[in-house]
Formats: structure tokens, C-alpha cells, sequence
């Protein structure tokens, strides 16, 4: 039997964990359930800042998965937040080491042309990671937001988004509209250069990215979506083709 394709899996951090009080890593079990439920075999990404670990990391692996969690830092997209907006963004209890990791990570997902999927917190350090911006608070920037922090339907559809024609994104699911949960405050803002939306809200706030026509030869695969098709893959089939066409580019990757 052949060997599983091994994904490098981002983490969050606690300031304090169950065992001890020091600083712990927290990840969602849904994350490995969809990796394994496509025949993959999850890694969770070492706490670490060391460029040298992390370019191994990436190299030993077939494909990362960029995964939700806290705000991203802010003064790596602005100089300044609006009047009252600061106060909405949560401070990261590691002092911003996490941002720091992921930055890292994308820069050696590039250099070594992984696939790549990022979800919701990773879809922002994507962004940033490239160029772009963010909302720092969706109700506070974007006038006739919908709701987007919908914690009580985090395994559930909350809205709909629109698919951009001829996008991958519509490719792989099939769908020029997707349903889809919703539970962040942040969101892009200017979409990073060499990137394009994929998927927006019918407020305007963008739910997918990817990479543009004459930049998609940068990767074997991107996708970068805002939702949490973990959470729904279970149910809603066009969810989990995100992650099927993760781990079929992930086994060409191995091969």
C-alpha cells in the first residue's frame, strides 16, 4: 500500500494549556479528520520561529494546510487602524511569533512549490503574506456587512457566496454559488498581487483568493478560502471536493 501524502499542518496557540500554564498549541480535531478522511496523513507544524526547521518541515512534507485562529497582526498589513477600530483586534499570546511561523511557511510553500490550502485566519496571512490587506474589523469597515460571525452555525451554512467564473474554486466544487459557515471579524481587504478573489459575499467582503492566470504555474495548487469546509465536508459534498483536489495534488506531489 502506498505511503499516505504527508500534510504540514499550521497551529494556534493558548496562553495557557490544560497540563501546564505555559503557552500550549490548539488545533480543531475537524482539521485532521478531513485530511485523513481524503487518505492523507496530518503533521502538525513544531513551534518554531528557526527558518532552518521550518524550510525542513515544508521539504518533508507533500502539502500544507494553513489553518484558522486568532487575529493577524496588524502592523504587518497597516500602519495605523481607524479611530476605534484597535480595540476590536485580539492581541496573539505569543507576541506575534505565529505570524512570524506562517510568514516563513508560505515563503518556503513558494520556494519549494507546494500545494497549499489555507483556511479562514490562513487565508489572511496568505494575503498579507503576498501583499495584500485586511478589514481589521468587518463591522466596523464594511457598511452593510452581513453577519459574518456566526459561532452558533460554525458547522453549518450562514450565507451564501458567488464563485468567480471560470475560477478554480468553481472548478473543483462545481458550483457558481456555495454555501458556506461563517465565524471571523477580519477578512481581505486589497487582494495581494499576484492574486485574485475567487469567491465573494453579496456584501463585497472577498470569501476565496487564488492565484491569478499567469502566476498559477507559481504552485501545483492553491486554494484559499475564508470558510471552514472542515466543518462541512461531511455533509455537503462540493465541501469536500476542496479537500479531495487538496490530496490528489498533494499525491502527485509525493510521486
Amino acid at each position: 500500500m502506498p505511503a499516505r501524502p504527508l500534510i504540514l499542518v499550521t497551529t494556534d496557540i493558548e496562553s495557557e494549556g490544560k497540563e501546564f500554564g505555559d503557552l500550549s498549541i490548539s488545533l480543531s480535531a475537524k482539521y485532521h479528520e478531513a485530511i485523513l478522511a481524503v487518505g492523507c496523513l496530518p503533521l502538525d507544524m513544531p513551534v518554531t520561529i528557526s527558518a532552518e526547521v521550518i524550510a525542513e518541515c515544508v521539504r518533508r512534507c507533500d502539502g500544507v494546510l494553513l489553518t484558522g485562529g486568532d487575529d493577524v497582526e496588524s502592523r504587518l498589513y497597516t500602519s495605523a487602524l481607524p479611530p476605534g477600530v484597535g480595540r476590536t483586534v485580539g492581541v496573539t499570546p505569543d507576541g506575534g511569533e505565529r505570524d512570524l511561523r506562517e510568514l516563513l511557511v508560505v515563503d518556503e510553500v513558494f520556494r519549494q512549490r507546494m500545494p497549499l490550502l489555507a483556511i479562514c485566519r490562513g487565508h489572511q496571512i496568505l494575503n498579507v503574506a503576498l501583499g495584500g490587506t485586511l478589514v481589521a474589523d468587518i463591522p466596523a469597515q464594511v457598511p452593510g456587512a452581513l453577519d459574518h460571525r456566526r459561532t452558533d452555525r460554525r458547522n453549518d451554512i450562514a450565507h451564501d457566496v458567488r464563485l468567480t467564473a471560470g475560477s478554480f474554486l468553481a472548478t473543483i466544487t462545481g458550483k457558481q454559488t456555495l454555501g458556506v459557515n461563517s465565524t471571523h471579524h477580519q477578512a481581505v481587504a486589497r487582494v495581494a498581487p499576484p492574486l485574485r478573489a475567487a469567491a465573494l459575499g453579496s456584501d463585497g467582503v472577498v470569501e476565496g483568493i487564488e492565484l491569478k492566470p499567469d502566476a498559477m504555474h507559481w504552485l501545483p495548487f492553491l486554494v484559499s478560502v475564508q470558510f471552514h469546509p472542515e466543518r462541512l465536508m461531511d455533509r455537503y459534498p462540493e465541501h469536500a471536493t476542496i479537500f479531495s483536489a487538496f490530496a490528489r495534488a498533494c499525491s502527485l506531489k509525493r510521486k
